[in-house]
């Protein structure tokens, strides 16, 4: 793949070793020191020569005058001092062919790498609950774990998907008092979640007129841990019911997973934990429990066992990552989960160091983002401030279809395309900011066709769509010298530019850089489109506006792909 980043680096290498042949302690890649200046007639890419004041002990400004005499004829770029900068100028025609050529060589690939060739990552993310119905709260983790596994994916990586569900703890005992008191199996199996929600509120209601049944609902908790058959089978028949309710969710959003293993699925592997901190003489009593003392890290103690001698999330968690690495010999393990529980994570990667566990450092990381309210109120389940995740997604295609009836009437798979541009519109919305910022969703925002939206992107690449459709047929060379304009140039750059963006959104799990990257493709498309005539008289020009349509439209369905939004090719 054609990386222009990598061309200046290069040219400005070769520069460099020209200028100052005798020096030492110089860069050999100065890829990483590149820089985009603010404004494009300050040039493509900027080389600042402050960072190599020291080693050759001369003024900024005076390093760059003397790397611009060492330019040679290359055919790629003019450069032109600005203080200690060094600015680089593309050949307008250049850049033009040279990048549609290599875009258009393999159009799906451009933006893809090998960079994780060879190396493994899981995801933990979404990470549900067991008989509880899946809320807006549950829209971050979900959407953006599939965009990472998708990024992961894109650079070469091995991706291993992981749901680690909730489904361990004293409340499924009582779920299943609950259901062998006032229970039938025809209700679950038709109410789903909301059945068994019904059930946990009345076993409540009832435990607080008759306390005992607490006491049996622990003893059914112990037929699990047991593993009674009886309790085991409708145990894991919850599990069914709940992921058969989430399966919905899932199939609209298009997030698959290649794990389903839960908190009970290392239930049994929690006694190899408490054995090895205790072997490593990290277990201490307090007050009954077992804990880990992290006060020396300023963190409080990790709580491994309680009183009873019961597991907690630590204890599972501290087998589920050995049991990763063990299994799937991750190179990285990610936790896509709110920013929260970050306390959580630190101690938990601290006591696996303290194991002994070195790889937990450096490769164990939780990718935090921030909380979610709809419409200026937050989520909060105890004060009934809930909105269903499967409404939400319901609501947003009926929203979508309204608007699309209203500008398209004649689109003939008008509720295909409202399915795809209001799940698009949700998922953008969670997308298009760092993931640590705190999300506020209204639908007049989101569902907009005319802002910095998901709905404005697809339709976009709809226009580009359009515009190929409409083209006759035209066997012209292209004439590179039609795209030397500014907004031709503008767009070309940011093309240019995309394959940064996904490897940046990559190293730092950040999947919003790709979401700004689409948006600001999409803008120039449309200044572009509104200031240039593309299917013109002139047929070599029009194949080279052309050959800018296709390459732009594949690299915007390619961002949308890789956030999770689909791509109509009709709006």
């Amino acid at each position: 793949m054609m990386d222009m980043k990598r061309r200046i680096a290069d040219l400005a290498g070769s520069m460099l070793k020209k200028a100052f042949p005798q020096a030492e302690g110089l860069p050999e890649d100065l890829y990483a020191l590149l820089e985009v200046p603010p404004d494009s007639a300050m040039g493509d890419y900027a080389f600042p020569c402050f960072k190599l004041s020291k080693a050759l002990r001369l003024a900024p400004p005076l390093i760059a005058k003397t790397l611009a005499e060492a330019l040679d004829e290359n055919g790629v770029a003019r450069v032109e001092c600005a203080g200690g900068y060094l600015n680089f100028f593309f050949d307008r025609e250049t850049l033009a062919r040279d990048l549609l050529s290599a875009i258009l060589a393999a159009p799906e690939k451009w933006g893809s790498s090998d960079e994780g060739a060879g190396k493994t990552v899981c995801l933990d993310y979404s990470s549900i609950n067991i008989a509880k119905r899946f809320h807006l709260g549950h829209l971050s983790t979900t959407v953006l774990g599939n965009a990472l596994k998708r990024i992961y994916d894109f650079q070469g990586w091995h991706t291993v998907s992981i749901n680690h569900l909730g489904d361990w703890g004293t409340q499924f005992g009582k779920m299943i008092c609950a259901y062998k008191k006032w229970g039938e199996k025809d209700a679950v199996e038709q109410g789903g979640v909301d059945e068994m929600t019904r059930l946990y509120v009345r076993f409540g209601e009832e435990a607080a007129k008759d306390p005992a049944l607490e006491d049996e609902g622990r003893a059914w908790f112990k037929k699990i841990e047991e593993g009674d058959p009886e309790a085991l089978e409708i145990f894991q028949w919850f599990k069914e019911v709940t992921l058969k309710d989430a399966m919905r969710v899932y199939d609209v959003l298009d997030v698959k997973f290649d794990s389903y293993a839960g908190e009970s699925f290392y239930a049994d592997k929690t006694g190899r934990v408490v054995k090895e901190l205790e072997e490593k003489g990290l277990l201490q009593d307090s007050d009954g429990a077992k804990i880990v003392d992290l006060e020396a890290f300023g963190m409080p103690p990790c709580l491994i066992l309680k009183s009873d001698g019961a597991t907690l999330y630590h204890t599972r968690d501290i087998a589920a990552a050995i049991y990763r690495k063990e299994t799937y010999h991750f190179d990285q393990c990610l936790y896509v989960v709110a920013y929260q529980q970050d306390l959580h994570f630190r101690q938990l990667f601290k006591v696996l160091e303290l194991m002994g566990y070195d790889w937990a450092k450096d490769q164990c990381k939780h990718v935090a983002f921030g909380m979610v309210s709809y419409e200026g109120q937050a989520m909060a389940t105890r004060k009934g401030h809930v909105v269903l995740l499967d409404e939400l997604l319901t609501r947003a295609q009926e929203k979508a279809l309204e608007i699309i009836k209203e500008k398209s009437p004649n689109l003939e798979n008008k509720e295909e395309v409202a399915r795809q541009v209001g799940v698009g519109a949700v998922v953008y919305a969670t997308l298009q900011n760092n993931r640590i910022k705190d999300i506020d969703f209204w639908w007049d925002r989101a569902l907009n066709f005319d802002g910095e939206t998901g709905p404005y992107v697809q339709y976009t690449f709809a226009r580009c769509c359009s515009v190929l459709r409409k083209a006759p047929e035209n066997n012209a060379a292209p004439a590179y010298a039609a795209l030397t304009d500014d907004e031709s140039q503008a767009l070309l750059r940011l093309l240019s530019r995309f394959p940064e963006a996904v490897s940046e959104a990559c190293q730092r799990n950040e999947p919003y850089l790709i979401t700004r990257a689409v948006t600001d493709i999409a803008k120039a498309y449309n200044k572009f489109y509104y200031e240039h005539r593309i299917l013109d008289d002139d047929a070599a020009a029009t194949a080279a506006r052309l050959e800018l349509t296709r390459a732009c439209a594949q690299v915007i369905k390619t961002g949308l792909y890789l956030i999770g939004l689909s791509a109509p090719e009709r709006m």
